[in-house]
């Protein structure tokens, strides 16, 4: 008990790709309005797209899963992202690096409990583009409305998209700030004195999205 008890304290502790200087976290703004237009619509092939997070802890040691897909769509025009959605299913999160059953169960239970993603009430999150700005190359600037636990805030990252025939590629590496979406558990910007109990706010998400274009 007392080791599941520190993998759920450490949990979302620092969230971050395995090699790589760690990118900034994302500055949020109010909800604005979704951007229109595209003459050219694309599904999420949710089978062969990812939606991971990794976790480390404090100590070093880390976790890592990922979240399911469950739907999303892309409009473009002349080769640029104009428009879009993209829906997360919450209540299928898993836990990939715990192969104890056991363990993977209750550190499963906790994410979807209140004290984190509280699944139950908030079963999706959604990400829906405001606007997109191309930088170089493949590399664009997508600002959207992010929602989580019912809470909306405008979010602006870097994202490599490219096209090869009748398929778009989406990837996208970012940081959020856990607490602007009222996951709050053990941060140190509501509770004092944690110790080693503390959370980092800091969550990290690597996405890759597949999608197909649209029937006429």
């Amino acid at each position: 008990m007392k080791q599941f008890h520190l993998f759920v304290l450490s949990f979302l502790s620092a969230f971050t790709w395995n090699c790589g200087e760690k990118k900034a976290t994302v500055e949020t703004a109010a909800e604005q309005a979704p951007a229109q237009g595209g003459n050219v619509s694309y599904a999420v092939v949710t089978d062969s797209s990812t939606f991971q997070w990794f976790a480390t802890k404090i100590t070093g040691a880390g976790h890592n899963g990922t979240f399911a897909l469950k739907e999303g769509t892309l409009s473009m025009e002349q080769g640029i992202v104009k428009s879009g959605k993209f829906v997360a299913d919450l209540s299928l999160i898993k836990v990939v690096d715990l192969t104890d059953p056991e363990m993977n169960a209750k550190l499963l239970n906790h994410l979807k409990s209140p004290d984190f993603f509280d699944v139950e009430k908030f079963p999706t999150a959604t990400f829906e583009i405001t606007g997109t700005e191309k930088l170089n190359n493949d590399s664009v600037k997508v600002s959207g409305n992010l929602t989580i636990k019912d809470i909306t805030k405008n979010i602006t990252f870097p994202a490599v998209i490219t096209t090869q025939g009748d398929e778009v590629n989406v990837k996208a590496d970012f940081y959020i700030d856990r607490t602007e979406w009222g996951i709050k558990y053990n941060s140190g910007k509501f509770f004092k004195n944690l110790g080693d109990k503390l959370i980092k706010d800091e969550i990290n998400f690597k996405i890759q999205l597949k999608a197909r274009k649209s029937a006429a």
